[in-house]
């Protein structure tokens, strides 16, 4: 399986800390195992899972899609404002 990041993706994880950066290999090997292991949302994030997970008591949330086998990973970040963002994001592309 193929996997591709966003700019915006790309972006924050550059600012990430080591711990930060070695959870989030954790999480997106579970999600490469069970691409169905985030919430799928509805409405204009039809599409869209969501994978939440915590990083030293921070939560953080992990936007992706399935496409043809390649796995997309869209934006990660903390929940504020959050989806106001990601949609943002999604309607310029």
């Amino acid at each position: 399986m193929k996997v591709t990041q966003s700019p915006l993706f790309a972006r924050k994880v550059k600012n990430f800390h080591k711990k930060q950066k070695e959870e989030l290999d954790i999480q997106i090997k579970k999600i490469l195992k069970n691409p169905e292991l985030g919430q799928e949302k509805k409405g204009d994030l039809k599409g869209i899972c969501i994978l939440k997970f915590k990083v030293n008591d921070k939560q953080f949330l992990l936007s992706y899609r399935m496409k043809h086998d390649v796995l997309e990973l869209i934006m990660i970040g903390e929940h504020e404002n959050y989806y106001r963002d990601l949609k943002g994001y999604l309607k310029t592309k």
